[in-house]
């Protein structure tokens, strides 16, 4: 799920690299293009492990690393195309939520949709978005602040622990224009290393990360030894995130 908390002109080139390490704990890279008039908020949706509290996801400052989605594409031979109401809503903290400086922007974690009141109020996605989203009731928020114009952002990365420890998830649902649409146009390019996952349907790079990725600056989210996986998603396709479920047995 990718949300803005204002309209946005255009979101394009969507990249996103995920991976789940053996401890459960999944990391998350984020890169893509916009044209926004005003400063505002993406906001992530993840699943985090309950009882973590506000300090259970990390980020990652990789402004020394503009160009790792690149990177990763140079590990493949060829371009090819892949395939009511919430009830009583949990109880939000006192105070404001910590920011944190992450290379070009600004990051947050928003522990829980109660929380978002903690959050400058040009940083939260309309009200009645979240009536529409019961699925998310019990996830946390990464939250970036972006400024206005038209440009290419830094990759994003973070961490967390995982309620689905064995699956990979990626915030694919869109909300641009404070409406969720049935249908979307799908401008992305996902990554990621598998870890027991199904990977069927996706490109395997022919070779391991270490040969085409400089994995040493990606503070250690992105494994040199093992080989990365990719799916393009193009088109107008149904608005959901993508979950990648483990092999069956």
């Amino acid at each position: 799920m990718c949300c803005f908390s204002k309209e946005v002109r255009e979101v394009k080139n969507t990249r996103i690299f995920g991976r789940v390490g053996p401890q459960g704990n999944q990391v998350l890279i984020y890169q893509m293009a916009i044209h926004a008039d005003q400063e505002v908020a993406m906001v992530l949706p993840i699943p985090v492990k309950s009882g973590q509290g506000e300090n259970a996801v990390s980020f990652f400052d990789l402004q020394g690393y503009p160009s790792l989605f690149e990177d990763l594409d140079k590990g493949f031979p060829a371009i090819t195309y892949g395939a009511g109401p919430f009830g009583s809503a949990p109880r939000s903290l006192p105070g404001t939520l910590a920011v944190i400086s992450v290379g070009a922007f600004v990051a947050s974690y928003v522990p829980s949709i109660a929380d978002f009141s903690r959050l400058d109020e040009r940083f939260r996605l309309p009200a009645d978005v979240w009536p529409s989203l019961p699925g998310y009731h019990h996830f946390g928020f990464a939250v970036f602040k972006l400024k206005p114009g038209h440009s290419k952002i830094q990759p994003m990365a973070f961490s967390f622990p995982s309620a689905r420890p064995k699956d990979i998830f990626f915030p694919t649902l869109h909300i641009h224009d404070g409406k969720i649409h049935e249908k979307e146009l799908f401008d992305h390019t996902l990554y990621c290393q598998a870890n027991g996952q199904d990977l069927s349907r996706w490109e395997e790079s022919p070779r391991q990360a270490v040969s085409f990725a400089k994995c040493g600056l990606t503070h250690g989210m992105i494994q040199p030894a093992q080989h990365v996986y990719r799916q393009i998603l193009t088109g107008r396709r149904i608005n959901a995130d993508i979950v990648v479920k483990p092999r069956a047995l």
